[in-house]
């Protein structure tokens, strides 16, 4: 640990302690060299000569140093195993109770929630990669990617498409280094270093934060979308203006068929390289009524423009033909919530 964060890790548990600065300067002194004597401890720190005894004494009633009562006094450093070790105990015994009495917060059908601390946003993304039972698509940083590798990499082993931008390409590990394709379906840098962290798991759930939210910078927010319209915004917003001005750095191979999306962009992407009679499952809702809407039948055409904003599948349903939307559809008949293709 670097000396200033090992300071800063000192003070915050010397607030429990009521530790001052003569105890943290005096404490890293007598742990660095093992043995002083009040004199050298004087020397080796700011701490006025008057005031080391006082200073060593309050250490050693907390068991953090050991005083040899010598001439002159002796001032010897303890393992920190050993010293720290009874408060570990009595954090883990607090976390233990703290945790049999917590109840988990009920999450409503439709929840906006407006987050701040870099730990909560981390938290909430761990969750929507976790949801994600077909589709996910991420924008995270290189230490985010680390940090969640194995998860993403558990959920490509499961099935789940994955689209992952990775930003600031700078920073970025060569696809000649790191293989993407362990953790995603698709993945593509870009240059921003503004740009977003962001998450959507099956056109679900999702997250928006600020770049500066995640590495403690001044623009601290983020806002979580559970079931609710609204995270349509966050998908919308990473697909067309994020995703499409990135670099692809890795792509799998076609996969079999069926397929599930939530992303009608995807979809009609996908079926436009697919050969042979498809057909199209879709959950969602009327158009002009509102009300929810299955149908169902062979793709007889699709749509997308270059831009990659908007994009339309025809359905044959056997009835007459329906055209199906994405989410905040008002051209198509349908609305789709999530698709499913497979072989006629």
């Amino acid at each position: 640990m670097h000396d200033d964060d090992l300071r800063a890790a000192l003070e915050r548990v010397g607030e429990t302690f009521d530790f001052g600065e003569y105890e943290i300067e005096a404490y890293l002194a007598v742990l660095e060299h093992g043995r002083l004597t009040a004199t050298e401890i004087a020397e080796r720190t700011d701490i006025p000569q008057p005031r080391v005894y006082d200073t060593v004494r309050s250490l050693a009633d907390h068991g953090f140093v050991e005083l040899q009562e010598s001439r002159p006094m002796q001032v010897l450093a303890i393992e920190p195993e050993e010293a720290f070790g009874g408060v570990r105990s009595s954090l883990d015994e607090l976390v233990s109770g703290l945790e049999q009495r917590y109840t988990a917060p009920a999450r409503d059908a439709e929840a906006v929630t407006l987050i701040k601390s870099p730990a909560t946003i981390e938290r909430y993304l761990g969750e929507v990669i976790e949801s994600a039972e077909f589709e996910l698509l991420l924008s995270l940083t290189p230490d985010l990617l680390a940090e969640f590798e194995d998860e993403l990499r558990e959920k490509r082993e499961a099935g789940v498409t994955i689209e992952l931008l990775v930003s600031p390409a700078a920073e970025v590990p060569d696809p000649e280094e790191y293989d993407y394709t362990d953790v995603a379906t698709t993945a593509r840098s870009r240059r921003g270093v503004t740009t977003p962290v962001a998450a959507v798991g099956d056109g679900q759930f999702s997250l928006y934060a600020t770049r500066e939210a995640v590495s403690r910078g001044e623009e601290r927010y983020g806002v979580v979308f559970n079931r609710s319209e609204l995270g349509f915004l966050v998908s919308g917003f990473v697909s067309t203006v994020l995703w499409a001005s990135g670099e692809t750095l890795a792509t799998t191979p076609d996969r079999s068929l069926p397929r599930r999306y939530a992303s009608l962009r995807r979809c009609v992407e996908e079926v436009e390289a697919l050969d042979g009679p498809l057909r199209a499952t879709v959950e969602g809702r009327d158009v002009l009524g509102g009300e929810p809407r299955d149908v169902a039948g062979e793709v007889v055409d699709t749509t997308r423009n270059d831009e990659e904003s908007i994009a339309s599948l025809t359905l044959d349903t056997g009835d007459g033909e329906v055209r199906v939307g994405g989410r905040v559809a008002a051209l198509e008949d349908v609305e789709a919530h999530e698709i499913t293709i497979e072989r006629a």
